[in-house]
């Protein structure tokens, strides 16, 4: 099997009907080119918690920090249906995940199980299952940097996932990248090798383990392409986290549905709070906590 094949088998699994309604939805109405589902609820098939959409729009790669953040609620066939939408240009996409860009997020992220929730025509499938296998091939490129010099598949996506979670603007809780692939086992099973050919990286493998072997020079060239990418890896996170501040659409309903979801106290949507879900959420805090204060019995 190629790794391209692979890839579009992958992208092919089965999504419930319901997520595919929504990705539908999302799809037409943005005029988008496809529509990727991501992250836990892809596993599990759950319509529980919130739903991880990419969005792939047609045009040129935008400039600035991308991608867009949005927060949307749909009420389908009785079932509410709560999804988190990250939104780019395809161009832009294809760009991230060959590792162009200075950005890890989307290679790192999409390395990662997905699936095709929506498409609108075969030359986006084509465009999308490309840009899938060059994160692949990205990401496999940079494991066999990082990773030891004899090892299993594990220890190689493990060295990566570790890598990628210390240079980017977030907490993770040890043993992060030791779960995905825990929880991913079918999808990472023989993807290095597949990915390493892509790369036309050499490679060997006995009893489980393997050997990769890298020139001097290309090992050279790849950590320096890493470095200057673990360097940016926090500034551009928090870039991203100031932007999204103001430019998250529906911030104050994501924000309500989180905290009621994880205190039980239901935070009411005011106009305002809408409009500026920054400024409101001093105020949210003090009466969730006064709300707590006074369940609990204690003054």
């Amino acid at each position: 099997m190629s790794l391209g094949s692979r890839i579009a088998a992958g992208l092919e699994r089965d999504i419930p009907a319901a997520i595919r309604a929504f990705a539908r939805k999302l799809g037409q109405e943005s005029g988008a080119l496809a529509v990727l589902f991501y992250g836990s609820n892809l596993r599990t098939g759950s319509l529980e918690g919130v739903l991880d959409f990419y969005v792939l729009l047609p045009g040129k790669a935008e400039s600035g920090i991308w991608p867009r953040v949005s927060y949307r609620e749909w009420l389908h066939e009785g079932t509410l249906l709560r999804a988190k939408i990250a939104s780019m240009t395809l161009a832009k996409f294809r760009d991230a995940a060959a590792g162009r860009l200075l950005d890890t997020t989307i290679w790192a992220r999409f390395v990662q199980p997905s699936g095709l929730a929506y498409v609108r025509d075969e030359m986006a499938v084509r465009d999308v299952r490309e840009a899938i296998a060059d994160a692949s091939v990205t990401a496999a490129r940079l494991a066999a940097v990082l990773g030891p010099d004899h090892g299993t598949a594990d220890d190689y996506w493990v060295a990566l996932f570790r890598a990628t979670y210390k240079a980017e603007f977030r907490v993770e809780s040890p043993g992060r990248e030791r779960s995905i692939l825990d929880a991913n086992a079918a999808h990472f099973d023989g993807l290095l090798p597949l990915a390493l050919n892509e790369a036309g990286i050499p490679w060997q493998r006995k009893d489980g383990h393997y050997s990769i072997v890298i020139p001097v020079a290309e090992r050279r060239r790849v950590l320096s392409w890493w470095k200057t990418r673990q360097r940016m890896g926090k500034p551009l996170n928090l870039a991203r986290l100031v932007k999204a501040s103001t430019t998250f659409d529906g911030a104050a309903r994501y924000a309500a549905w989180k905290i009621e979801r994880h205190t039980g106290v239901p935070v009411e949507i005011t106009p305002w709070r809408e409009k500026h879900p920054v400024l409101a959420a001093p105020g949210v805090l003090l009466s969730v906590w006064r709300a707590k204060k006074r369940r609990t019995g204690k003054h």
